[in-house]
């Protein structure tokens, strides 16, 4: 180790959080500064860390217990640092953090997650969602402990809610269920994307809440609660809340660059930037992804959106209820995977971790900063020069 990072005061007032936490957990510690750190040095004795766990081992939770050691017994030196400490006491963990807790486990041995028994419902449904969405034993160990449901996953499920209640009002509006977008009236509706009402902003989003019939909806529905649910509890509302946006507007964006005469309606664009996103971290932790028939199940999923996405095609080339505007387009999909596969995976891949000390992070949202720019100056600047004929206003 070099200097310390920060003066021996702040690593005793961190000590002090840990002591406040272990007394949360019922332990009567010793805190005082000259205890962890008598010189003042920034440092703490990786003996006495390991001691303190040790001695109190029966009273902490065995998960967080051997992530724990596994931090100390990460540093060879017999030292712990401050950054170390606030890594330990922060909620999202550093590279450097991940990196000594995984080499730490490699010299712990303890059974599974998958193998302990005696767990209640809920316990049996947490460790199902790590398994289905972390390759990792040590991360899942880490989201089993804690996962408190507090918040729950609000945002997949107020999205998917809002959804519904669009398509059922829209529904007895128009007398129609299946295929709503082939009545006559459906374009009318304030929420659509069109073509000539591109300044009114709000559509480049809202268009998730219109969908093309009840066979759109059942299908977005289903893997925005099977596959979104999960990740958000894994991940939070904030990280799969920005995938799933940033998927919706870059499809939305996209039909305005490459299918410029077309409207837009349906959440595919955030379904697919999920969904795509969740296939490539299995794909690319393939061993570590412990998940029952990950190969059948990927395969079904693959299936399925390659039907909607047919599906999509098939009506954007069907002749039109209201010409000369075109059905939707279905470009908004790719423009979903294109954000699934760059932004959704670096999210996905760094469970509690910071995403800005991510280089791939800064580098996709370069791109997508770039994408985005350079659609508002297209749908500025495009139309014009180009001298397009677009379908009248619904």
């Amino acid at each position: 180790h070099g200097a310390p990072s920060s003066p021996g005061p702040a690593l005793t007032s961190l000590v002090l959080k840990f002591c406040s936490w272990a007394s949360e957990q019922s332990l009567e510690l010793e805190c005082e500064e000259e205890v962890f750190d008598p010189g003042n040095t920034g440092y703490i004795s990786t003996g006495k860390f390991r001691s303190l766990l040790e001695s109190h081992s029966s009273k902490l939770d065995p998960h967080k217990r051997e992530v724990l050691l596994a931090l100390a017994d990460s540093h060879a030196d017999g030292q712990i640092g401050y950054q170390d400490f606030v890594s330990l006491m922060s909620n999202k963990r550093s590279n450097s953090f991940r990196q000594a807790i995984l080499q730490g486990n490699r010299r712990l041995s303890s059974k599974a997650l998958l193998e302990e028994k005696g767990l209640s419902l809920s316990q049996r449904l947490i460790r199902h969602v790590a398994y289905e969405t972390l390759p990792r034993e040590i991360d899942r160990k880490w989201y089993y402990d804690s996962y408190t449901c507090c918040p729950p996953p609000w945002f997949m499920i107020t999205v998917t809610l809002l959804e519904v209640a669009f398509f059922l009002y829209n529904g007895v509006s128009l007398g129609q269920f299946v295929l709503q977008v082939t009545h006559p009236r459906y374009l009318k509706n304030s929420l659509v994307y069109h073509p000539q009402l591109r300044a009114q902003v709000w559509r480049y989003l809202t268009y998730i809440f219109m969908h093309a019939g009840i066979e759109h909806l059942g299908l977005n529905v289903v893997l925005q609660l099977l596959v979104g649910v999960p990740l958000e509890m894994v991940h939070g509302a904030t990280r799969i809340g920005l995938v799933y946006v940033a998927g919706v507007v870059a499809g939305s964006l996209a039909v305005s660059v490459a299918d410029m005469t077309a409207p837009v309606v349906g959440s595919s664009g955030g379904v697919y930037a999920l969904v795509s996103a969740h296939l490539a971290n299995i794909v690319m932790n393939w061993s570590g992804m412990k998940c029952q028939f990950k190969l059948l199940r990927m395969a079904v999923a693959l299936i399925c959106m390659s039907m909607e996405f047919g599906r999509a095609v098939w009506l954007r080339f069907h002749p039109s209820a209201y010409p000369p505007c075109p059905h939707p387009s279905f470009v908004a999909h790719l423009g979903g995977v294109a954000v699934g596969i760059t932004l959704g995976v670096v999210v996905l891949r760094n469970y509690e971790q910071r995403l800005q000390d991510q280089s791939l992070w800064w580098i996709f949202v370069a791109m997508y900063t770039v994408f985005v720019l350079f659609a508002v100056f297209w749908n500025i600047f495009a139309y014009t020069l180009l001298d397009l004929k677009l379908p009248p206003p619904p």
